[in-house]
């Protein structure tokens, strides 16, 4: 490995459930999930939300025409996780390769899963006409490499088979858990495990206190449990991460102030920020 190697972090979707466009999403954006992990010529994406749309257009305009070669990951196959994959334009260029790894779905296979919505009569271009070449694969071994980056995989309290990936690039840890539930109050001793010393924990916080209380068990997790969380894994970074469709900016606002008061309280150096689109991480390998 290159140590000298930064990895860059790109959020092209940060919403859960559904795409929710409209003035009050403007500035943490409307997409669901997609988030972009660069390791040297490594391109990784994180699930395939709508977010998924706009990282392709990028791509393309930056690759010309030359190959691309992508590996994506996917936490599960709920919809708002893998509804940008018919819309990704360079599934539609014969220079591209792209491998897709994940976990079966809740009744279908990994592959019936993303394939089944590109079937009449929910879209015009059946997956098999396709002009790149797209290999699917479940994963067998949540223990797996990447080119220059060490993946882990680890099953997230969601319904159906859902899982969250631990990356450890060159530069830094990144663990990505979307979709999860704490499963038991006050830390998950397995998740605090996986989250160990994190430089960036891009973690499900979709509800506040109260709202929680009344989607307990629904697979989504709070801004408290999350900071809990985060501090007791000694993260660097928490990313709160997919936004409920029904909070607005200013929702998003308060909590991030909330979290930070909460770390404050804790009297720790842990950075706190709400996910955005376009937002962009670096790291570089260096201890701060």
């Amino acid at each position: 490995m290159d140590i000298k190697t930064a990895t860059h972090i790109k959020f092209w979707g940060v919403r859960g459930s559904i795409p929710t466009p409209g003035s009050g999403t403007v500035r943490y954006g409307g997409n669901t999930t997609c988030v972009e992990v660069r390791c040297g010529a490594d391109i990784i994406i994180l699930d395939a939300g709508t977010g998924l749309r706009k990282l392709g257009q990028s791509l393309l305009n930056e690759f010309k025409r030359q190959p691309l070669h992508l590996t994506m990951l996917l936490s599960h196959t709920h919809w708002d996780h893998i509804q940008g994959l018919p819309f990704f334009a360079p599934i539609y260029e014969s220079r591209c390769r792209m491998r897709i790894l994940g976990c079966e779905g809740a009744r279908k296979s990994l592959e019936e899963a993303l394939t089944g919505q590109m079937k009449s009569p929910y879209f015009p271009v059946p997956f098999s006409e396709l002009p790149s070449n797209i290999e699917i694969d479940e994963l067998e071994d949540f223990d797996f490499a990447l080119g220059n980056v060490l993946v882990s995989a680890q099953r997230a309290n969601h319904p159906g088979m859902a899982v969250g990936y631990r990356l450890f690039s060159p530069a830094g840890i990144i663990v990505f858990f979307p979709d999860t539930e704490p499963r038991q109050k006050g830390g998950d001793p397995q998740m605090i495990q996986f989250c160990q010393d994190a430089d960036v924990l891009i973690l499900d916080s979709q509800y506040d206190h109260v709202e929680y209380g009344k989607h307990n068990g629904w697979g989504h997790g709070c801004v408290d449990d999350s900071v809990t969380l985060a501090l007791k894994a000694g993260v660097k970074r928490l990313i709160l991460f997919h936004h409920d469709p029904d909070h607005d900016d200013r929702k998003i606002d308060s909590l991030r102030r909330y979290a930070r008061k909460l770390v404050a309280k804790a009297k720790s150096k842990m950075k706190v920020e709400a996910a955005s689109e376009g937002m962009v991480l670096k790291l570089t390998g260096k201890r701060v």
